[in-house]
């Protein structure tokens, strides 16, 4: 059995548990003022960065800093929250002085809420992985100085951090290809002075001399056939010595001719063991023919992998320059933070009354809880409507008190009028 059946109940309800109904309502109103009071405002103060493109186009001077600009950001975002980060920020603001209840684990954790670093991707942002217009550093504590300094002080260390950040990696690429390319001209010293110890012990020609040689052979082999010539004539001359001549004559044109063709046979000689000599060191066996093609082979690879890295250097240079000069993809402030004179916060006022309609609320119910906890039939509508017997005479509580006399003001007329016609509609309905 409800206790509210139609609007005259429902005021009849607020009639009787009125003072109920205020308690709650005067009591959950002050409560709500004491708690609106103790809140503090938060401000909020915003500093805007923008990621400004490389100044040389990346086609004519690639960059070596790699990874999308919301990956860097990311990891920037990482270590400014940082509990070593947090705990420099606070010691350099005096953060957190008069709260000697707060542990530093409380006071970092509370720092890093009120702190926020978001991104807002490019208008491009479909077409590159990653790209990243607009940074927003935000800042929200109580007092309103220190929200500004805060976000000024965060993007200051992102701009800082980004910088830092890509030139150190420009500057670790350009070591390592320097590195590998002192490593790659030492590797080619060592082989080559390995295939010239190798060509020594075997007496094999060096590759810059083999056609020399060769050379030198042909030309040996025709002052041989000269020096053939030459022998030939001599004999024939000598041949035609005249037998009738005298004796003394004969014999000093043979000594001559002997002579020379001594010299003769003594040039040959010479030439024919240079020749040799030349022969013999150009002549390699199958298996140094197989060991110097495999020294040429590594050495034409290492030569290709030095001029890889070298224009991996030569690129790691210009990118380090354009990160020194700052004129590669760099991180500018274009909004300072700005002083926040109003809260973020809704009113105080604002709060009172929505805990003030709260606690009335809140009596209305107790009050409802409590009719349901107690049914009573209060009235002979009540009574007709719910056993469907109408009353003969309806009896007034008498009590030990006086009974209450029925008020006569304005209102109470008015509004037992109202109730009358209301139960004469009931009736006829």
């Amino acid at each position: 059995m409800g206790p509210i059946y139609s609007i005259a109940d429902a005021i009849d309800l607020l009639r009787r548990r009125a003072r109920l109904i205020a308690i709650v309502t005067f009591i959950g109103s002050i409560v709500s003022v004491f708690i609106a009071l103790s809140e503090a405002h938060v401000y909020e103060s915003v500093e805007v960065i923008q990621i400004q493109r490389p100044e040389i186009a990346t086609t004519l001077a690639p960059s070596t800093v790699d990874g999308s600009a919301a990956r860097r950001l990311q990891l920037i975002q990482q270590r400014l929250t940082t509990r070593g980060t947090i705990l420099e920020v606070i010691d350099k603001f005096n953060m957190f002085e008069d709260r000697d209840d707060m542990t530093e684990t409380q006071k970092v954790v509370r720092l890093r809420n009120a702190i926020e670093i978001d991104d807002i991707a490019a208008a491009q942002g479909g077409i590159e992985d990653g790209t990243v217009s607009v940074v927003t550093v935000i800042a929200r504590d109580s007092d309103p100085y220190l929200a500004q300094a805060l976000a000024s002080e965060f993007a200051r260390r992102t701009v800082e951090l980004a910088a830092m950040e890509r030139l150190q990696q420009a500057r670790a690429t350009l070591d390592f290809f320097a590195e590998q390319e002192d490593r790659m001209v030492s590797s080619i010293n060592a082989l080559e002075e390995e295939i010239t110890d190798f060509r020594l012990r075997n007496d094999v020609a060096i590759d810059g001399t083999l056609e020399f040689r060769r050379s030198e052979i042909s030309t040996i082999n025709a002052a041989l056939l000269e020096i053939e010539r030459e022998r030939i004539g001599l004999m024939q001359e000598a041949q035609q010595i005249d037998p009738n001549a005298r004796e003394s004559t004969r014999l000093r044109l043979m000594a001559e001719f002997n002579s020379e063709l001594a010299s003769l046979d003594e040039q040959s000689k010479l030439l024919n063991e240079r020749r040799n000599q030349l022969q013999d060191s150009i002549k390699t066996s199958p298996e140094m023919d197989r060991q110097l093609g495999i020294y040429d082979r590594q050495l034409e690879q290492l030569n290709q992998q030095l001029d890889v890295i070298s224009n991996r250097r030569v690129e790691a240079e210009v990118s380090l320059r354009l990160e020194t000069q700052r004129q590669a993809e760099r991180l500018t402030v274009i909004e300072p933070a700005a002083f926040p004179e109003l809260p973020i916060t809704p009113p105080r006022r604002n709060k009172a009354i929505v805990g003030a309609l709260a606690s009335f609320v809140l009596g209305v119910g107790i009050a409802f809880l409590l009719d349901l906890m107690h049914p009573v039939l209060r009235s002979a509508r009540q009574m007709e409507r719910e056993i469907g017997i109408a009353p003969v005479v309806c009896i007034p509580m008498v009590g030990d008190d006086e009974p209450r006399r029925p008020k006569n003001g304005l209102f109470a007329r008015l509004r037992r009028r109202w109730l009358d016609r209301l139960d004469g509609r009931l009736e006829r309905g």
